[in-house]
């Protein structure tokens, strides 16, 4: 296992899991860490990385520190590289975006802090795989300092190959920014995402608030409700 920082409270954990199955982008795995008394505890994680080979380890899950998680806190700050996890998975097939399969149809994806994994997972099978299929992101969180894969999405977006990316923040702004902090807003969402007519595939993920709100701009505009595929954690979650 290895492991890279992405932000003050989130850490990319690299595992090498040996009979891999593959993955599909947009799914996620179980991780269980099991005590010295043989008491277990079991969380969900979002696959960050394109889909690899079957057979093929180095997947990768990035984990977002919780305040008074249970497991997420040992995964940021003290587990070790090298160290053995038990996993299970790749788990899901609902909210999943192949490169062959949907190539060609507009994508909106919709992110709310560390929900922009599994979305970004879709990003990176984009780019592994040559396509152009035109993907426009908003991602919203609440500071620049918790914003994930910084430089990543910013040479994604200036590649000009039909990426997009805008990001909203919540609590705290950079002296250079163009808008205050605050959620996104209906007009932002219409300006920033792809008109009904277009009929785009759309991702949401991220806290149960700001799926359930973006899903009623969305559908409030026009936007077919059985083309919004949704992912959603607690806001107690872990």
């Amino acid at each position: 296992m290895e492991r890279r920082t992405e932000s003050g409270s989130a850490e990319t954990l690299v595992l090498d899991i040996p009979d891999w199955p593959g993955h599909q982008a947009g799914q996620h795995l179980d991780l269980r860490l099991t005590a010295l008394d043989g008491y277990t505890a079991e969380r969900s994680y979002s696959l960050a990385s394109a889909p690899t080979p079957s057979g093929s380890g180095g997947v990768e899950v990035t984990v977002q520190r919780v305040h008074d998680g249970e497991v997420s806190p040992y995964l940021v700050e003290e587990f070790p590289p090298g160290a053995a996890i038990e996993v299970r998975g790749p788990i899901g097939g609902w909210f999943v975006w192949d490169p062959v399969r949907d190539a060609g149809t507009p994508v909106l994806l919709l992110a709310g802090g560390s929900g922009l994994v599994p979305v970004m997972s879709m990003v990176r099978a984009r780019r592994a795989a040559g396509d152009r299929t035109p993907f426009r992101l908003i991602y919203s969180v609440r500071t620049p300092e918790d914003r994930l894969y910084t430089d990543e999405l910013d040479a994604l977006a200036a590649r000009g190959d039909g990426f997009e990316v805008s990001t909203v923040y919540t609590r705290a702004v950079s002296l250079t920014a163009l808008r205050g902090p605050r959620r996104l807003t209906s007009s932002e969402l219409a300006t920033w995402g792809w008109p009904p007519e277009l009929e785009p595939r759309v991702y949401i993920c991220g806290p149960t608030g700001f799926v359930e709100a973006i899903a009623r701009m969305l559908v409030a505009q026009g936007h077919d409700p059985a083309r919004i595929r949704t992912e959603r954690f607690g806001p107690s979650g872990d």
